[in-house]
């Protein structure tokens, strides 16, 4: 059941969004009737238009998940959503998924690292549009969204729990047992704490497949593209045009921020954020690799529901990676998961693109201009949306 100060709270948070973007939408205006003087609207060549429908449409289609019984399930949903929130789940009784992926503030908890029973190493991503990827976390350490839930439980920085823990809250708390036999049609087992745990991470999963961004400025005017039309400066500033010209072209960004969520899903190395001290370096990749062979909860473990296992087994054997590599993250909703970088470093959108556009690292430098990075920055912000589809609901008595 989410309170009603969560209620309150999200409530509040999206008067606040519709302030902030009501002011975007000013200053994009404003930006665009300044410039109009200075350039002309881009003209988009056909290759450039086909990379830009690459970028859509929004939202996509994903299928169900096969390692994942229950995923797409609405008593699987629900059940996920109570415990997402519910702060017995950790060991100490006092933090929840919640504490650092708040609704709110986009799914993610807007500090440079998240801070559960102690403060951890990496920021925190949001969960918005996980739906169908490849690799979970910063470091790649799960293959799927089941598993990848499961690891903050066991975590002595974040919820500081045990599978025992887990199972225990399940098995005696009369509600989450009776949503339980819902959805996998027993009660809780009595001496398998493991398998409840793994089914906690499935439920868990289910519920946030259903977290989808909304459609963005950016996403009318491709979906115009699309349609043969030419969208006027009037609904898709000049400056945001001149900046997804930019973005597709000489900037080299959707290289790796590809596809509908802008992202490949996979692993780089950008410099992007600062070194990190003499003797504490974060591998990145190649421990997420480690981790992932080594799990028992992955794809190619007996907990996936996946009987073949193709897609695991060629997942696994074929992961590779560099020292210093991060996934590689979506830009929709950019605006509001802020700061930036697997290290939280980084405190602006316009921070981000400076150090991109001439920080000679492995990423590339392509020279933009001051004014070509402003542009970037315009067309960045239109990827993201102000309203939050998600509506906290009570949750029915199980009976």
């Amino acid at each position: 059941m989410i309170s009603a100060t969560s209620r309150a709270s999200l409530d509040m948070s999206r008067i606040a969004f519709a302030v902030v973007g009501f002011a975007c939408v000013v200053l994009w205006s404003c930006v665009s009737a300044a410039d109009e003087g200075l350039a002309a609207e881009p003209s988009f060549s056909d290759a450039e238009i086909k990379i830009i429908l690459s970028h859509g449409p929004w939202p996509t289609r994903v299928g169900p998940d096969p390692s994942n019984r229950v995923s797409g399930k609405p008593d699987a949903i629900e059940l996920g959503t109570v415990l997402f929130f519910d702060q017995r789940l950790s060991g100490s009784g006092t933090k929840a998924c919640a504490t650092c992926h708040v609704p709110e503030r986009n799914w993610t908890d807007n500090l440079p690292h998240g801070v559960g029973m102690a403060q951890v190493d990496r920021n925190t991503p949001t969960l918005m549009n996980l739906r169908g990827q490849r690799w979970y976390g910063w470091d790649g350490a799960a293959d799927s969204l089941w598993s990848q839930s499961l690891r903050p439980i066991l975590d002595a920085r974040e919820l500081a729990a045990t599978p025992r823990h887990v199972a225990n809250l399940l098995r005696n708390d009369e509600q989450l047992s009776c949503r339980y036999r819902r959805v996998f049609g027993a009660p809780p087992s009595p001496i398998d704490d493991e398998t409840v745990f793994v089914n906690v991470g499935k439920v868990l999963a289910a519920f946030q497949e259903t977290l989808v961004s909304g459609r963005t400025p950016f996403d009318q005017f491709r979906d115009a593209l699309a349609r043969g039309e030419s969208p006027s400066a009037q609904t898709y500033s000049t400056p945001a045009q001149r900046g997804l010209q930019i973005f597709i072209g000489k900037g080299g960004c959707s290289r790796c921020h590809s596809g509908a969520n802008f992202t490949s899903g996979e692993f780089f190395k950008t410099g992007l954020s600062r070194e990190k001290p003499l003797g504490k370096p974060d591998p990145g990749r190649p421990e997420g690799i480690r981790q992932v062979r080594e799990s028992r909860f992955n794809l190619l473990g007996s907990y996936s529901d996946d009987a073949s296992r193709a897609a695991g087994a060629q997942r696994v054997a074929l992961a590779s990676g560099s020292d210093g590599e991060f996934k590689v993250p979506t830009l929709r909703n950019l605006m509001l998961t802020a700061p930036y970088g697997h290290d939280g470093d980084v405190d602006t959108i316009a921070e981000v693109v400076r150090r991109h556009a001439g920080d000679g690292q492995s990423a590339g430098s392509p020279g933009l201009t001051p004014r070509e990075q402003t542009d970037l920055v315009v067309f960045l912000e239109s990827l993201s949306t102000f309203s939050n589809p998600w509506r906290p609901e009570d949750a029915s008595r199980c009976d």
